[in-house]
């Protein structure tokens, strides 16, 4: 199985300008965990649930914190080609929960862990 097999090709994206709090809001309604962020100037990143948290308890105030300044450091992107046991060893590696997938240097959809837990384990009821 591939990551483009079970990927979710609708992501959230932000702007770099975009404050903690604007983030948390519209991940907290759209029920993700991590958000692109897509800067002209610098690529495609990724601000996640964890890094908000991480700069809430350092005492940063979400009003005036920029995503830009809260990304991921040495991002790994997928590729929609990748296998999922490939996925999930680069997430392992980096301790990512999410990757962008990216094709061509486009962002073509988002793949977390649960994405794949939920593939090699489907729900049976």
């Amino acid at each position: 199985m591939f990551v483009r097999d079970v990927m979710t090709p609708t992501v959230l994206t932000l702007g770099p300008s975009h404050t903690l709090r604007e983030a948390a809001q519209q991940m907290a309604q759209s029920h993700v965990g991590s958000a692109v962020v897509i800067d002209p100037d610098v690529g495609v990143g990724i601000i996640s649930e964890r890094a908000i948290v991480m700069a809430i308890a350092e005492y940063q105030d979400p009003d005036s914190q920029l995503v830009s300044h809260h990304l991921a450091r040495d991002a790994v992107y997928a590729d929609p080609q990748w296998t999922l046991d490939a996925a999930t060893d680069a997430m392992r590696k980096g301790g990512y929960r999410h990757l962008v997938v990216l094709d061509h240097g486009d962002v073509v959809g988002i793949i977390s862990l649960r994405d794949i837990v939920r593939a090699w384990q489907p729900i049976t009821r």
